[in-house]
């Protein structure tokens, strides 16, 4: 499954957009900030409760990481071009950084203290004096106002975008800066800004910014590049200098000297890897695996252990994303007809072993999901729109149809196959075919095999409607080109949506975001009331007022019919070699494996003896 979070920006693009969110309490001088006021940490906390700050530092964790990235040609992580490795957030601070076990708190790192105005139309950070990048050089006011320029002009588009209201970043003196907002919608900003990676400003005045590179960039956090092996490799070294371990934000966290990730052209082979022992973690993405393959000696003698971590975020928005740039998807009667003919329950029970549930809604598992007919205050956000929406939005909202789960449901398919014909899409010789004799067709988009057991029963059932739909396998490269310039018909994307949403949402949906390579509006969605509604959460006063704007919105999309919904489970499935230990509290919105575990000294060596 392709997520839509981009592994090298974990550090960077998903801590700004999971941090960005609320309204913030306007009081000057705090040691964080938060969505809606409170924070649970006070100025004098001396570490996160969800860590433990006597956990030794030593050995090595790795890791594949997500299963979408096969290969990397790049260590820059904040820009289009390439494709980068992941685990380069470690390499970069922040301002401030995100409490785990809060909705959306940040907390000070760089930043000693935050000041936003009485107006919320600017923040101002006043700088730790003991910053400094690797090579020893001092980080100022002037290094953080250099890297919100070079992101807004030059950055990936998911760190780009929602900085649009970002009107400046002026450094007042060597460590204090002011980030200035225009517009009404500036209530994530100040998190926003607060949680962007920061650069070196006479380094990447020497280095192309813009440019995919294999020199290890100059940073100032955790960790350091170590050794690279382009498209197989790479691994990251704990700096014993590092300025900030000392922190309260870092007080039992980066546990470990080395962090390394290993690349697989093939998932099969990727888990031979795992259950050989030449990498120490996986979390498993692949029901049927998970169900039925990790049987082997090790498992079963507790040399490599299974966990399901539980996931307290929204499980967001996983599904076939249909391409309306192309015209064949321009109906939404066509898009509901494609949706009707995937069988889940016969999917699940046939092919995942019953682990998963259907997913509904783009705010799954979450308060944020639209339930029953609009409220009073949802009613007073939709209304506006009326003239300009589907009555049944007004109604229950859309969920997709149970099948008899025999995978030959005859009901879906003839109302499939009704909605196609009123769509202008008849059959002639057994095809599906439009006014002008165009044959409709889906070309599924994939970048390994192990989709294929999941789509093929899916093709057959839209061939059974006349459809020509057919299976594309292409290689990491290609697909990611072909993912960023939007040259697909459907294919399988999740998106990782945040406790509490905010700006991040128009590069999910909005319509300025149809157009822009490399953003997540996969579907191209233009919809001036969904433009709408996402300003609805963006200026939300309360999480009452979030929650209501986020249930409308929900309720607009999914009548939409922009994409095939999937499955979802809330945890994470991993393995991993038993010489690793963990807090007792695990952070609930985080897995908290490379931040808060660390390398068991004894374990390893009873680990070793049995092997």
């Amino acid at each position: 499954m392709m997520a839509l979070r981009r592994p090298a920006l974990r550090g960077a693009i998903t801590a700004a957009l999971i941090a960005a969110g609320g309204s913030l309490a306007h009081a000057a001088e705090r040691h964080g900030l938060s969505a809606f006021g409170d924070l649970k940490y006070g100025p004098d906390f001396k570490h996160f409760d969800y860590v433990n700050p006597n956990a030794p530092k030593a050995g090595r964790l790795s890791t594949i990481g997500t299963a979408a990235r096969t290969t990397f040609d790049s260590l820059n992580g904040f820009i289009l071009k390439g494709d980068a490795a992941q685990g380069l957030g470690y390499l970069f601070d922040s301002l401030m950084v995100r409490a785990q076990d809060e909705p959306d708190a940040v907390y000070g790192l760089v930043a000693q203290s935050a000041d936003v105005a009485d107006d919320g139309r600017s923040v101002t950070f006043k700088l730790r004096n003991e910053a400094r990048f690797s090579d020893g050089s001092l980080l100022t006011a002037e290094d953080v106002a250099f890297s919100f320029k070079l992101i807004k002009e030059k950055g990936h588009p998911g760190l780009a975008l929602p900085l649009r209201d970002v009107k400046n970043a002026e450094a007042l003196d060597h460590y204090t800066v002011r980030f200035s907002f225009e517009g009404d919608q500036t209530r994530d900003l100040p998190l926003l800004v607060a949680t962007l990676p920061i650069f070196s400003k006479a380094y990447y005045s020497e280095h192309d910014f813009s440019q995919t590179t294999l020199d290890p960039p100059l940073g100032s956090g955790p960790y350091g590049v170590g050794e690279v092996r382009q498209g197989r490799s790479v691994s990251y070294r704990r700096r014993d200098d590092y300025w900030a371990k000392d922190l309260p934000v870092n007080v039992g966290r980066y546990n470990f000297d080395e962090l390394r990730y290993e690349y697989f052209r093939d998932r099969s082979v990727g888990f031979e890897a795992f259950k050989a022992g030449e990498y120490d973690l996986r979390e498993e993405f692949t029901s049927k695996v998970w169900a039925t393959e990790y049987v082997f000696p090790a498992v079963k003698d507790k040399r490599v252990l299974l966990e399901k971590l539980s996931d307290g975020n929204p499980s967001g928005a996983q599904g076939f994303f249909m391409n309306m740039r192309k015209k064949k998807f321009s109906d939404p009667r066509v898009r509901l007809a494609i949706g009707l003919t995937f069988d889940f329950e016969w999917t699940n029970k046939n092919l995942f072993f019953g682990l998963y549930k259907r997913t509904h809604s783009f705010f799954e598992n979450s308060e944020m999901k639209a339930a029953g007919e609009p409220g009073s205050a949802e009613l007073a956000l939709l209304d506006p729109y009326r003239d300009k929406l589907d009555p049944a939005i007004f109604k229950v909202p859309y969920t997709p149809p149970e099948t008899d789960g025999r995978g030959n449901d005859r009901r879906m398919r003839r109302e499939a196959s009704r909605l196609l014909k009123s769509a202008g899409w008849s059959v002639k010789n057994g095809k599906r075919l439009n006014g002008n004799g165009e044959a409709l067709s889906i070309e599924f988009l994939i970048i390994d095999k192990t989709s294929e057991r999941i789509l093929n029963h899916y093709v057959s059932n839209l061939s059974k409607l006349g459809i020509e739909a057919n299976i594309r396998l292409v290689d990491p490269a290609q697909y990611q080109r072909r993912l960023k310039s939007f040259d697909f018909d459907m294919l399988s994307a999740r998106f990782v949506l945040n406790v509490t949403p905010g700006v991040e949402l128009r590069n999910y949906w909005s319509s300025s975001a149809a157009e822009v390579d490399g953003s997540a509006n996969l579907s191209g969605i233009k919809s001036p009331v969904i433009d709408a509604l996402i300003e609805k959460i963006v200026t939300a006063k309360s999480r009452l007022e979030l929650v209501t704007a986020t249930r409308s919105i929900d309720r607009v999309l999914r009548n939409g019919h922009y994409w095939v919904p999937h499955w979802y489970k809330a945890s994470h499935t991993v393995a991993y070699w038993n010489k690793f230990s963990k807090p007792a509290i695990k952070p609930l919105y985080s897995r908290g494996i490379i931040e808060t575990w660390w390398y068991d000294e004894t374990k390893a060596a009873t680990l070793k003896q049995s092997q």
